[in-house]
Protein backbone atom coordinates (compact mmCIF):
# COMPACT_ATOMS: atom_id res chain seq x y z
CA UNK A 1 0.00 0.00 0.00
CA UNK A 2 1.61 3.95 -1.27
CA UNK A 3 2.13 5.95 1.24
CA UNK A 4 1.84 9.90 1.64
CA UNK A 5 4.01 12.78 3.71
CA UNK A 6 2.67 15.82 3.86
CA UNK A 7 4.02 18.64 5.79
CA UNK A 8 2.19 22.30 5.73
CA UNK A 9 3.70 25.56 6.58
CA UNK A 10 1.71 29.01 7.21
CA UNK A 11 -1.61 30.11 7.29
CA UNK A 12 -5.03 28.75 8.33
CA UNK A 13 -5.75 28.59 4.65
CA UNK A 14 -2.72 26.68 3.85
CA UNK A 15 -3.89 24.02 6.99
CA UNK A 16 -7.26 23.50 5.23
CA UNK A 17 -5.31 22.72 1.63
CA UNK A 18 -3.35 20.04 3.74
CA UNK A 19 -6.57 18.64 5.51
CA UNK A 20 -8.21 18.65 1.71
CA UNK A 21 -5.11 17.35 0.03
CA UNK A 22 -4.59 14.37 2.84
CA UNK A 23 -8.22 13.77 2.02
CA UNK A 24 -7.73 13.43 -1.49
CA UNK A 25 -4.52 11.24 -1.33
CA UNK A 26 -6.41 8.94 1.07
CA UNK A 27 -9.70 8.34 -0.67
CA UNK A 28 -7.55 6.90 -3.80
CA UNK A 29 -6.09 4.46 -0.92
CA UNK A 30 -2.95 6.07 0.04
CA UNK A 31 -2.25 6.18 3.77
CA UNK A 32 -0.51 8.53 5.54
CA UNK A 33 2.69 8.50 7.09
CA UNK A 34 4.60 10.63 9.30
CA UNK A 35 8.38 9.10 7.99
CA UNK A 36 9.37 10.50 5.05
CA UNK A 37 11.88 7.47 4.20
CA UNK A 38 8.77 5.54 4.58
CA UNK A 39 6.81 8.01 1.73
CA UNK A 40 6.01 6.95 -1.89
CA UNK A 41 5.12 10.62 -2.39
CA UNK A 42 5.92 13.42 -0.43
CA UNK A 43 4.49 17.11 -0.28
CA UNK A 44 5.51 20.51 1.32
CA UNK A 45 2.53 22.84 1.49
CA UNK A 46 4.17 26.26 1.77
CA UNK A 47 3.72 29.63 2.81
CA UNK A 48 5.49 32.66 1.02
CA UNK A 49 4.48 35.39 3.36
CA UNK A 50 7.75 35.97 4.58
CA UNK A 51 11.46 35.16 3.39
CA UNK A 52 12.19 32.82 6.51
CA UNK A 53 9.10 30.69 5.51
CA UNK A 54 10.39 30.63 2.00
CA UNK A 55 14.01 29.33 3.34
CA UNK A 56 12.23 26.92 6.05
CA UNK A 57 10.97 25.26 2.70
CA UNK A 58 14.23 25.28 0.68
CA UNK A 59 16.07 24.03 3.89
CA UNK A 60 13.50 21.15 4.52
CA UNK A 61 13.24 20.30 0.82
CA UNK A 62 17.17 19.81 0.80
CA UNK A 63 16.89 17.41 3.73
CA UNK A 64 14.29 15.37 2.62
CA UNK A 65 15.67 15.22 -1.10
CA UNK A 66 18.55 13.41 1.16
CA UNK A 67 16.58 11.10 3.44
CA UNK A 68 13.44 10.12 0.70
CA UNK A 69 13.29 6.80 -1.35
CA UNK A 70 15.13 7.14 -4.45
CA UNK A 71 11.43 6.39 -6.26
CA UNK A 72 9.42 8.66 -4.22
CA UNK A 73 7.44 11.54 -5.76
CA UNK A 74 8.44 14.73 -4.22
CA UNK A 75 6.76 18.59 -4.82
CA UNK A 76 5.67 21.75 -3.46
CA UNK A 77 1.98 23.15 -3.47
CA UNK A 78 0.85 26.85 -2.70
CA UNK A 79 2.42 29.96 -2.31
CA UNK A 80 6.16 29.24 -2.76
CA UNK A 81 5.78 26.95 -5.65
CA UNK A 82 4.10 30.11 -7.68
CA UNK A 83 6.36 32.27 -6.36
CA UNK A 84 9.51 30.29 -7.24
CA UNK A 85 7.35 28.52 -10.75
CA UNK A 86 9.82 26.74 -12.92
CA UNK A 87 13.05 28.25 -10.53
CA UNK A 88 11.94 25.16 -8.09
CA UNK A 89 13.05 22.72 -10.39
CA UNK A 90 16.48 24.38 -10.93
CA UNK A 91 17.17 24.60 -7.65
CA UNK A 92 15.75 20.95 -6.37
CA UNK A 93 16.09 19.24 -9.57
CA UNK A 94 14.86 16.01 -7.47
CA UNK A 95 11.60 17.52 -7.37
CA UNK A 96 8.72 16.03 -9.67
CA UNK A 97 5.63 18.43 -9.15
CA UNK A 98 5.34 21.88 -8.36
CA UNK A 99 1.54 23.12 -8.33
CA UNK A 100 0.58 26.64 -7.23
CA UNK A 101 -2.10 27.18 -4.35
CA UNK A 102 -5.25 26.95 -6.74
CA UNK A 103 -3.93 23.89 -8.23
CA UNK A 104 -3.15 21.20 -5.64
CA UNK A 105 -6.70 19.38 -6.97
CA UNK A 106 -4.46 17.88 -10.26
CA UNK A 107 -2.37 15.98 -7.92
CA UNK A 108 -3.74 13.05 -9.24
CA UNK A 109 -2.16 13.82 -12.21
CA UNK A 110 1.22 12.87 -11.31
CA UNK A 111 0.14 9.80 -9.86
CA UNK A 112 -0.96 8.64 -13.24
CA UNK A 113 2.00 9.64 -14.76
CA UNK A 114 4.79 9.42 -12.26
CA UNK A 115 7.51 10.09 -14.93
CA UNK A 116 6.69 13.52 -15.80
CA UNK A 117 7.06 16.36 -14.33
CA UNK A 118 3.89 18.66 -13.58
CA UNK A 119 4.30 22.86 -13.51
CA UNK A 120 0.78 24.82 -12.77
CA UNK A 121 0.71 28.35 -11.04
CA UNK A 122 -1.89 29.62 -12.79
CA UNK A 123 -4.19 31.54 -11.06
CA UNK A 124 -7.34 29.76 -11.24
CA UNK A 125 -10.85 31.09 -9.82
CA UNK A 126 -12.94 28.14 -7.84
CA UNK A 127 -11.66 25.60 -9.88
CA UNK A 128 -10.07 23.54 -7.10
CA UNK A 129 -13.51 23.68 -5.03
CA UNK A 130 -15.25 22.30 -7.47
CA UNK A 131 -12.79 19.94 -8.20
CA UNK A 132 -12.04 18.38 -4.77
CA UNK A 133 -14.14 15.22 -3.34
CA UNK A 134 -16.14 15.94 -0.02
CA UNK A 135 -13.97 15.19 2.64
CA UNK A 136 -14.90 11.79 3.73
CA UNK A 137 -13.95 12.78 8.01
CA UNK A 138 -14.38 15.97 9.08
CA UNK A 139 -12.12 17.36 11.59
CA UNK A 140 -13.74 19.02 14.84
CA UNK A 141 -12.27 22.39 14.01
CA UNK A 142 -13.75 22.42 9.80
CA UNK A 143 -11.84 25.63 7.98
CA UNK A 144 -14.57 26.81 5.35
CA UNK A 145 -12.95 28.96 2.73
CA UNK A 146 -15.46 31.90 1.47
CA UNK A 147 -12.76 33.64 -0.87
CA UNK A 148 -9.22 33.46 -1.87
CA UNK A 149 -7.36 36.50 -2.94
CA UNK A 150 -7.04 40.13 -1.75
CA UNK A 151 -8.06 43.52 -3.51
CA UNK A 152 -5.90 45.71 -0.95
CA UNK A 153 -2.37 45.77 -2.57
CA UNK A 154 -0.69 45.78 0.98
CA UNK A 155 2.76 47.50 -0.51
CA UNK A 156 4.26 44.69 1.58
CA UNK A 157 2.06 41.64 1.12
CA UNK A 158 2.95 39.05 -1.72
CA UNK A 159 -0.43 37.63 -1.59
CA UNK A 160 -2.21 39.23 -4.67
CA UNK A 161 0.41 37.83 -6.67
CA UNK A 162 0.30 34.14 -4.91
CA UNK A 163 -3.43 33.99 -4.64
CA UNK A 164 -4.82 36.82 -7.13
CA UNK A 165 -7.64 39.25 -6.70
CA UNK A 166 -10.52 38.40 -4.70
CA UNK A 167 -13.40 36.19 -5.72
CA UNK A 168 -15.94 34.74 -3.43
CA UNK A 169 -17.33 31.09 -3.07
CA UNK A 170 -20.98 31.14 -4.04
CA UNK A 171 -22.89 31.07 -0.44
CA UNK A 172 -24.68 27.75 -1.42
CA UNK A 173 -21.35 26.16 -1.94
CA UNK A 174 -20.27 27.23 1.68
CA UNK A 175 -23.52 26.06 3.09
CA UNK A 176 -23.03 23.03 1.47
CA UNK A 177 -19.54 22.52 2.76
CA UNK A 178 -20.79 23.61 6.11
CA UNK A 179 -23.30 21.39 6.57
CA UNK A 180 -21.56 18.36 5.24
CA UNK A 181 -18.78 19.53 7.97
CA UNK A 182 -21.88 19.28 10.77
CA UNK A 183 -22.53 16.01 9.55
CA UNK A 184 -19.02 14.62 9.04
CA UNK A 185 -17.51 15.43 12.68
CA UNK A 186 -17.17 19.31 13.22
CA UNK A 187 -18.22 21.27 16.08
CA UNK A 188 -16.81 24.02 15.11
CA UNK A 189 -16.56 25.83 12.00
CA UNK A 190 -13.78 28.41 11.13
CA UNK A 191 -14.66 30.67 7.84
CA UNK A 192 -11.38 31.72 6.13
CA UNK A 193 -10.27 34.05 3.38
CA UNK A 194 -6.94 36.20 3.11
CA UNK A 195 -9.81 38.85 2.91
CA UNK A 196 -12.55 37.14 5.19
CA UNK A 197 -15.02 39.33 5.88
CA UNK A 198 -14.98 41.29 2.38
CA UNK A 199 -17.02 38.33 1.43
CA UNK A 200 -19.59 39.58 -1.24
CA UNK A 201 -21.83 37.15 -3.51
CA UNK A 202 -24.16 38.06 -5.66
CA UNK A 203 -26.59 34.80 -6.46
CA UNK A 204 -28.40 35.26 -10.38
CA UNK A 205 -31.40 36.34 -8.79
CA UNK A 206 -29.56 39.66 -7.97
CA UNK A 207 -29.03 38.83 -3.96
CA UNK A 208 -26.06 39.43 -2.37
CA UNK A 209 -24.62 37.90 0.88
CA UNK A 210 -22.14 38.79 2.93
CA UNK A 211 -19.92 37.21 5.39
CA UNK A 212 -22.60 38.28 8.26
CA UNK A 213 -25.42 36.14 6.57
CA UNK A 214 -23.04 33.03 5.87
CA UNK A 215 -22.85 33.21 10.10
CA UNK A 216 -26.61 33.22 10.36
CA UNK A 217 -27.24 30.46 7.91
CA UNK A 218 -24.86 28.09 9.60
CA UNK A 219 -25.68 28.22 13.37
CA UNK A 220 -28.88 26.83 13.47
CA UNK A 221 -27.17 23.56 12.86
CA UNK A 222 -27.74 22.08 15.88
CA UNK A 223 -23.94 19.87 15.57
CA UNK A 224 -22.00 23.19 15.28
CA UNK A 225 -21.51 24.54 18.71
CA UNK A 226 -18.68 27.23 18.00
CA UNK A 227 -18.48 29.53 14.65
CA UNK A 228 -15.31 31.72 14.16
CA UNK A 229 -14.17 33.83 11.08
CA UNK A 230 -10.07 35.03 10.20
CA UNK A 231 -8.51 37.02 8.87
CA UNK A 232 -10.59 40.50 8.94
CA UNK A 233 -9.61 43.63 7.67
CA UNK A 234 -10.43 46.61 9.61
CA UNK A 235 -12.81 48.70 6.97
CA UNK A 236 -14.52 45.58 6.08
CA UNK A 237 -15.83 45.29 9.52
CA UNK A 238 -19.12 46.30 8.86
CA UNK A 239 -22.26 47.17 10.96
CA UNK A 240 -23.82 44.12 9.86
CA UNK A 241 -21.31 41.81 10.88
CA UNK A 242 -20.45 43.73 13.85
CA UNK A 243 -23.90 42.98 14.86
CA UNK A 244 -23.52 39.54 14.95
CA UNK A 245 -21.54 39.59 17.94
CA UNK A 246 -24.61 40.96 19.88
CA UNK A 247 -26.72 38.33 18.55
CA UNK A 248 -25.00 35.22 17.69
CA UNK A 249 -24.20 32.99 20.87
CA UNK A 250 -22.22 30.71 19.00
CA UNK A 251 -19.73 33.23 17.39
CA UNK A 252 -17.33 33.45 19.43
CA UNK A 253 -15.91 36.42 21.64
CA UNK A 254 -12.34 36.60 19.85
CA UNK A 255 -11.46 38.31 16.52
CA UNK A 256 -8.25 39.17 14.97
CA UNK A 257 -8.03 42.59 13.15
CA UNK A 258 -4.56 43.16 11.74
CA UNK A 259 -3.72 46.61 12.32
CA UNK A 260 -0.31 45.94 11.34
CA UNK A 261 1.38 49.62 12.61
CA UNK A 262 0.27 52.32 14.95
CA UNK A 263 1.46 55.00 12.66
CA UNK A 264 -0.29 56.95 10.72
CA UNK A 265 2.28 57.50 8.00
CA UNK A 266 3.59 54.01 8.44
CA UNK A 267 0.37 53.03 7.45
CA UNK A 268 -0.23 54.80 4.04
CA UNK A 269 3.13 53.43 3.05
CA UNK A 270 1.88 50.13 3.68
CA UNK A 271 -0.96 51.08 1.71
CA UNK A 272 -3.69 50.27 4.42
CA UNK A 273 -5.95 52.94 3.84
CA UNK A 274 -7.82 53.78 7.24
CA UNK A 275 -7.12 56.65 10.24
CA UNK A 276 -6.35 54.89 13.70
CA UNK A 277 -9.19 56.65 14.71
CA UNK A 278 -11.72 54.42 12.49
CA UNK A 279 -9.99 51.00 13.76
CA UNK A 280 -10.22 52.11 17.33
CA UNK A 281 -14.11 53.40 16.57
CA UNK A 282 -14.39 49.68 15.28
CA UNK A 283 -13.00 48.17 18.15
CA UNK A 284 -15.15 50.12 20.24
CA UNK A 285 -18.47 49.17 18.53
CA UNK A 286 -17.53 45.63 18.70
CA UNK A 287 -17.03 45.96 22.86
CA UNK A 288 -20.55 47.69 22.68
CA UNK A 289 -22.20 44.56 21.53
CA UNK A 290 -19.82 42.52 22.93
CA UNK A 291 -18.88 42.97 26.23
CA UNK A 292 -16.27 40.09 26.36
CA UNK A 293 -14.80 40.00 22.91
CA UNK A 294 -11.38 40.25 22.71
CA UNK A 295 -9.17 41.03 20.12
CA UNK A 296 -5.81 39.85 18.82
CA UNK A 297 -3.80 41.31 15.78
CA UNK A 298 -0.47 41.40 13.40
CA UNK A 299 2.37 43.94 13.77
CA UNK A 300 5.00 44.72 11.36
CA UNK A 301 7.78 46.46 12.62
CA UNK A 302 10.97 48.00 11.09
CA UNK A 303 8.82 48.76 7.67
CA UNK A 304 10.90 51.01 5.23
CA UNK A 305 10.80 54.67 6.89
CA UNK A 306 9.55 53.26 9.98
CA UNK A 307 11.10 56.05 12.31
CA UNK A 308 11.29 55.73 16.03
CA UNK A 309 8.56 58.01 16.64
CA UNK A 310 6.14 55.77 14.41
CA UNK A 311 7.60 52.71 16.87
CA UNK A 312 6.07 54.23 20.14
CA UNK A 313 2.69 54.44 18.09
CA UNK A 314 2.73 51.20 17.39
CA UNK A 315 3.49 50.15 21.27
CA UNK A 316 0.80 53.00 22.28
CA UNK A 317 -1.77 51.33 19.97
CA UNK A 318 -1.18 47.79 21.58
CA UNK A 319 -1.58 49.22 24.95
CA UNK A 320 -4.36 51.16 24.50
CA UNK A 321 -6.33 47.93 22.67
CA UNK A 322 -5.07 45.55 24.83
CA UNK A 323 -4.43 42.94 22.51
CA UNK A 324 -5.03 39.42 23.93
CA UNK A 325 -2.97 37.57 21.30
CA UNK A 326 -0.75 38.75 18.57
CA UNK A 327 1.47 37.88 16.09
CA UNK A 328 4.60 40.54 15.50
CA UNK A 329 7.22 40.12 13.03
CA UNK A 330 10.17 41.99 11.09
CA UNK A 331 9.30 43.76 8.17
CA UNK A 332 10.42 41.15 5.46
CA UNK A 333 11.32 42.19 1.60
CA UNK A 334 8.96 39.78 -0.51
CA UNK A 335 9.49 39.87 -4.49
CA UNK A 336 6.34 41.45 -6.55
CA UNK A 337 5.90 43.59 -3.57
CA UNK A 338 6.19 47.51 -4.02
CA UNK A 339 8.03 47.84 -0.28
CA UNK A 340 11.06 45.88 -1.41
CA UNK A 341 11.16 48.78 -3.82
CA UNK A 342 11.27 50.98 -1.08
CA UNK A 343 14.09 53.58 0.38
CA UNK A 344 15.14 53.89 3.36
CA UNK A 345 15.09 49.92 4.38
CA UNK A 346 15.75 50.06 8.12
CA UNK A 347 18.82 47.88 9.21
CA UNK A 348 18.38 44.37 10.69
CA UNK A 349 19.69 45.50 14.48
CA UNK A 350 16.98 47.98 14.35
CA UNK A 351 14.27 46.21 13.43
CA UNK A 352 15.31 43.47 15.70
CA UNK A 353 15.58 45.60 18.43
CA UNK A 354 11.76 47.06 18.03
CA UNK A 355 10.33 43.41 17.52
CA UNK A 356 12.34 42.74 21.11
CA UNK A 357 10.71 45.79 22.63
CA UNK A 358 6.90 45.19 20.97
CA UNK A 359 7.15 41.34 21.59
CA UNK A 360 7.74 42.29 25.30
CA UNK A 361 4.89 44.37 25.91
CA UNK A 362 2.81 41.79 23.74
CA UNK A 363 3.46 39.08 26.01
CA UNK A 364 2.84 40.90 29.22
CA UNK A 365 -0.66 42.50 28.19
CA UNK A 366 -1.40 38.58 27.06
CA UNK A 367 -0.09 37.47 30.65
CA UNK A 368 -2.32 39.91 32.59
CA UNK A 369 -5.24 38.96 30.91
CA UNK A 370 -4.35 35.19 30.91
CA UNK A 371 -4.16 35.66 34.79
CA UNK A 372 -7.36 37.30 34.91
CA UNK A 373 -9.23 33.83 33.46
CA UNK A 374 -8.05 32.14 36.71
CA UNK A 375 -11.02 31.56 38.41
CA UNK A 376 -13.23 31.77 35.52
CA UNK A 377 -15.52 28.63 33.87
CA UNK A 378 -15.48 28.40 30.34
CA UNK A 379 -16.76 26.07 28.06
CA UNK A 380 -13.57 24.89 25.92
CA UNK A 381 -13.46 22.49 22.53
CA UNK A 382 -11.28 19.59 23.52
CA UNK A 383 -8.38 18.95 21.09
CA UNK A 384 -7.49 15.76 22.15
CA UNK A 385 -4.67 14.53 24.27
CA UNK A 386 -1.18 16.20 23.71
CA UNK A 387 2.06 15.01 23.07
CA UNK A 388 2.92 12.94 26.62
CA UNK A 389 -0.92 11.04 26.75
CA UNK A 390 -1.31 12.41 30.63
CA UNK A 391 -3.08 15.49 29.63
CA UNK A 392 -5.78 16.92 27.36
CA UNK A 393 -5.68 20.07 25.22
CA UNK A 394 -8.70 22.42 25.38
CA UNK A 395 -9.66 25.82 23.34
CA UNK A 396 -11.18 28.58 25.61
CA UNK A 397 -13.97 30.80 23.63
CA UNK A 398 -10.73 33.34 23.15
CA UNK A 399 -8.33 30.68 21.62
CA UNK A 400 -6.19 30.27 24.43
CA UNK A 401 -4.87 26.89 24.94
CA UNK A 402 -5.85 25.19 28.11
CA UNK A 403 -4.27 21.97 29.54
CA UNK A 404 -6.13 19.83 31.69
CA UNK A 405 -5.54 16.10 33.56
CA UNK A 406 -6.80 13.27 31.61
CA UNK A 407 -9.14 11.18 32.78
CA UNK A 408 -10.08 7.75 31.94
CA UNK A 409 -13.56 8.35 30.87
CA UNK A 410 -14.07 9.86 27.27
CA UNK A 411 -13.48 13.49 26.86
CA UNK A 412 -16.68 15.57 25.83
CA UNK A 413 -16.06 17.67 22.84
CA UNK A 414 -17.37 20.54 24.20
CA UNK A 415 -16.52 21.21 28.23
CA UNK A 416 -16.60 23.42 31.14
CA UNK A 417 -13.35 24.50 32.34
CA UNK A 418 -12.31 25.88 35.69
CA UNK A 419 -9.31 27.52 35.06
CA UNK A 420 -6.65 26.94 37.65
CA UNK A 421 -3.35 28.35 36.46
CA UNK A 422 -1.91 31.16 34.14
CA UNK A 423 0.95 32.07 31.93
CA UNK A 424 1.56 33.64 29.11
CA UNK A 425 1.16 30.74 26.85
CA UNK A 426 -1.33 28.96 28.24
CA UNK A 427 -3.99 27.76 30.66
CA UNK A 428 -4.01 25.26 33.27
CA UNK A 429 -7.76 23.80 34.32
CA UNK A 430 -9.68 21.14 35.58
CA UNK A 431 -13.15 19.90 34.32
CA UNK A 432 -15.19 22.25 36.56
CA UNK A 433 -17.70 20.25 39.23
Amino acid sequence: MKKFFIKTFGCQMNVYDGQRIASMLSQRGLVETHEVSDADIIILNTCAVRAKATDKVFSALGRIRRAKKPDALFGIVGCVAREAGAHAFKRIPELNFVLGPQSYHKLPEILENPDARLLNIDLGGLEKFDELPQMSQSPTVAYIPVQEGCNHCCTYCIVPYTRGREVSRPFEDVIRDCKHAADTGAIEICFLGQNVNGYKYTDSDGKTYRLSDLIRATAPLPEIRRIRFTSSYPTEMTDDLIDMFRTEAKLLPFLNMPIQSGSPNVLTRMNRPYELNLYIDIVDKLRAARPDIQISSDFIVGFPGETDQDFAMTQEIARKIKYINSYSFKYSPRPHTAASLMPDQIPENIKAARLALLDDALNDIQRTFNESCVGRTLECLCEGPDKTGRHLVYRTPYMQQCIVASTDAAPAPIAAIKITAANKASLRGELAD
